[in-house]
């Protein structure tokens, strides 16, 4: 599972003057899954996935049921492996193309790969069908024969879970079979649509990174300039992502139905498991938030740039006098090591591997996939994480998040394979966290009241990104899914939703170019992982909750918090914030975060009086 966030590059890896070099920047070094495309050791794995998908149908098909608590450890610890390597040879394959997206050979590996796998895991489909079927007598006795597989508890509920749903085996392979045309064609289009777009900024042609990162640019002229050029290729290429976006929103409404999935919001919930009524908690504390958050920080921020009204491309501009500095790469990595050691010492030795070993690949390339991820991988290698690295605070900030991702997977694989992997609600703990320390660090440390000012400013920002932006675009999700249950959605209809959802949680400072009713065709999100983004709303209130308890003096919150990402995905939300004394399931949980921001807003009227 990529955890991705996005970020705003520079078109090369010099400030914008052409200045400072940013240092040698760290590229990948993938020989820790494969040594090559064509080594044995990819062939190996291959042929023996082969055979042992085979030879595990062969064994168990049929009859779970009837296996006592010893088989059935058996059984799972097979199927277990197996994912292993199945994750192993799509990790290695993933994290190549995403290099270089537009290189046709990676793009061609990743497509073979993605093309086996799916023949081969095609005997495997039975086994969570069968599981799901077994009686919860039965299934309980078992469990209670056996300590070891009783460990496999939380994955085998998460599970059945999806047993209300489930379809026909012979349905279920079909979409199985299917999904290698189906979604996975479509994103692919997508990706390689968005890696190779390029826009003209006066007279210059730049990627779509380097384009969004205008809008963060000092001179407003060149923010502008920045807006109209992603405005007029995003509406060029309207009808195409319209068309990506209704094929996957209806295809998802036909699965659905079948599945008697009475919201298209479930099977995202079931994923993190998470109570529906939790988000919806947490979708209207942060809606009904809009006007002393996100409302009341741009109208200050108009004051700041001596605007009336803003346009659209003053959302992300810098500060007026905002220090432009670039920060190197070494001084980037002591900041956030020294951020990660001030907190714990294990935190720091977890991350220090990361710059030391070829874990992360931080330049800007052509073809590259845009924003920053990490990918865990599986469990006995290690994470990768990629940065759009040029040298501005938020890419430092960007490096903490990611970091903390790593830091969470490393922990977690101890778990191993099935019960490693965290639920995207929890998944934002550890990288939110990260941030937080390291801005801390950085705050403590303003020299006078404008740098921490500019600090504040750029956390408040961050934070309403994550936040306000995610929940807007959660809103559009839910209201373009909505609509599109009823029929095809023409470009302005589905445009018509994005304006709604922007004037809401932006506010009435706003005016909105022509063109900007196209900017929801760039969020990945929307395409790759329907309704992920909630969890990064999800993820920054549990951490400003978190954070609070840490702040108080708890003394024990280092060893609890290692113990929380130590679990992965084999604890339950409530289970992981017990020790803690914190609640997500309550309401008034939601509005500890929304304080924290507001105050902050606070602390910014106050300087700025």
């Amino acid at each position: 599972m990529l955890f991705l966030r996005p970020a705003h590059p520079l078109p090369d890896a010099r400030d914008a003057a052409g200045g400072t070099p940013l240092g040698d920047l760290p590229e990948w070094d993938l020989s820790d899954l494969y040594a090559a495309v064509d080594g044995p050791e990819i062939t190996r794995d291959l042929d023996w996935l082969d055979g042992e998908c085979a030879a595990f149908a062969a064994d168990y098909e049929g009859k779970l049921a009837d296996l006592g608590g010893d088989a059935m450890l058996t059984c799972i610890t097979r199927y277990e492996r197996i994912e292993q390597v199945i994750g192993r040879i799509m990790s290695f394959a993933g994290l190549r193309y995403y290099q270089n997206t537009t290189d046709a050979d990676r793009a061609k590996f990743f497509s073979d790969m993605q093309g086996r796998i799916t023949d081969m895991s095609t005997p495997l489909v039975f086994f969570s069908l069968e599981l799901n079927r077994i009686e919860d007598a039965v299934l309980t006795a078992m469990l209670d024969s056996n300590g070891d597989l009783a460990l496999y508890r939380p994955y085998l509920d998460r599970l059945r879970a999806m047993k209300p749903y489930q379809l026909s085996d012979e349905l279920e392979k079909f979409l199985h079979d299917q999904s290698v045309v189906g979604a996975a064609a479509w994103n692919r289009l997508f990706d390689e649509t968005m890696a190779g777009l390029s826009f003209e900024v006066d007279g210059e042609t730049l990627p779509l990174e380097a384009t969004l990162n205008l809008l963060t640019d000092q001179d407003r002229a060149r923010r502008e300039a920045g807006a109209k050029a992603l405005a007029a290729v995003f509406v060029e290429k309207l009808p195409l992502f319209s068309r990506i976006t209704n094929t996957l929103a209806k295809e998802k409404e036909v699965e659905d139905r079948w599945r008697k999935m009475p919201t298209p919001q479930l099977s995202r919930h079931l994923s993190n498991d998470v109570e529906p009524e939790v988000v919806e908690a947490l979708r209207n504390a942060v809606v009904n938030a809009y006007p002393r958050l996100s409302h009341r920080y741009y109208a200050l921020k108009a004051k700041w740039l001596g605007l009336e009204k803003l346009e659209i491309w003053d959302r992300n501009a810098p500060l007026p006098k905002d220090d432009e500095k670039v920060i190197g790469w070494d001084d980037a990595r002591t900041t956030v090591l020294d951020a990660y050691n001030a907190f714990d010492t294990r935190m720091g030795d977890l991350a220090k591997p990361f710059f030391e070993n070829g874990w992360i690949d931080a330049p800007v390339k052509p073809g590259k996939a845009p924003g920053a991820f990490a990918h865990p991988t599986v469990t006995d290698a290690h994470p990768y994480v990629m940065l759009n690295y040029l040298g501005k605070q938020r890419d430092v900030m960007t490096l903490a998040h990611e970091l903390g991702h790593g830091v969470h997977q490393v922990l977690a694989a101890e778990q191993g394979e099935l019960l490693s992997s965290t639920p995207l609600t929890l998944a934002e703990t550890a990288s939110v966290f990260g941030e937080m320390l390291t801005f801390r660090k950085l705050l403590d440390a303003a020299p006078d009241q404008k740098a921490r000012k500019e600090l504040l400013a750029g956390k408040v920002e961050d934070m309403i990104n994550t936040v306000v932006r995610q929940i807007a675009f959660y809103d559009f999700e839910c209201r373009l899914h909505a609509a599109r249950s009823d029929g095809e959605l023409t470009p302005d209809q589905i445009n018509a939703i994005w304006m709604e959802v922007q004037h809401e949680s932006l506010g009435p400072v706003f005016n909105y170019m022509d063109g900007y009713e196209a900017f929801w065709t760039y969020i990945p999100h929307f395409i790759h992982s329907p309704f992920y983004v909630y969890a990064y709303a999800f993820g920054d209130g549990l951490v400003n909750a978190l954070y609070a308890v840490y702040e108080e003096g708890d003394p024990s919150f280092q060893e609890k918090y290692f113990e929380m990402l130590r679990a992965g995905g084999s604890k339950h939300h409530k289970e992981l914030l017990a020790p803690f004394g914190l609640d997500a399931s309550d309401p008034a949980f939601w509005d500890k975060g929304i304080n924290l921001i507001s105050s902050m807003i606070d602390e910014l009227e106050t300087i700025d009086a």
